[in-house]
């Protein structure tokens, strides 16, 4: 144990390495998994459901960051799959790139990260409120299954309303993992590399 310790000691930029290609993959696999569920929902809607259905249709604007979310989690998830093939290339030292390339690289990841966060954030707040507005706008004693009065149509809350916000949090989520990933990779990079002579 004692002398694998002083092994990573010895070349810490093996261990770089090592990290780049286990988060990669990780990184990969979390937003793939975590990504498809709000990718499959989005693609139902825009095939199957092109004319929303009830009251509560949503608003444009979020379709549009929804779309413009989904498209920073695929950007972020191949960037992922970048790691993996950088962190190979630093584990041979002829083939090593400079670090200043590696930190480029690892703050593009984050910055992607952070947007997709931002974005997924904005989107959260803006349905929350929607949803929030519609159930003060609905008589106190709860939220009936169908609301017929006689001056309005029926209005209803359904649950792809609540699946479109599990959608969000999982997209979120995923997010949130890569950027925690990107921090660490930032820190072991700038930490531990370093360049073949």
């Amino acid at each position: 144990m004692f002398n694998k310790l002083l092994g990573r000691l010895k070349s810490p930029t093996e261990g770089v390495a090592r990290a780049f290609v286990r988060l990669g993959r990780i990184g990969f696999w979390v937003q793939a998994v975590l990504g498809s569920i709000p990718v499959v929902l989005m693609v139902y809607n825009f095939v199957f459901a092109r004319s929303p259905v009830g009251p509560r249709a949503g608003l444009p604007v979020v379709e549009y960051l929804t779309l413009i979310s989904l498209l920073i989690l695929i950007f972020t998830t191949f960037w992922f799959r970048r790691y993996v093939r950088l962190g190979t290339a630093m584990a041979d030292p002829a083939r090593r790139p400079p670090q200043a390339d590696i930190l480029g690289t690892v703050w593009t990841g984050l910055l992607a990260s952070s947007a997709g966060v931002m974005v997924s954030v904005g989107i959260m707040l803006i349905e929350v409120a929607h949803l929030l507005f519609y159930f003060l706008s609905a008589p106190q004693g709860g939220v009936p299954v169908i609301q017929t009065t006689g001056v309005t149509a029926a209005s209803w809350v359904s649950a792809v309303d609540m699946m479109s916000l599990m959608a969000l949090v999982l997209v979120l989520v995923a997010e949130l993992v890569v950027m925690i990933f990107g921090l660490w990779l930032l820190f072991r990079t700038t930490r531990d590399y370093t360049e073949a002579a």
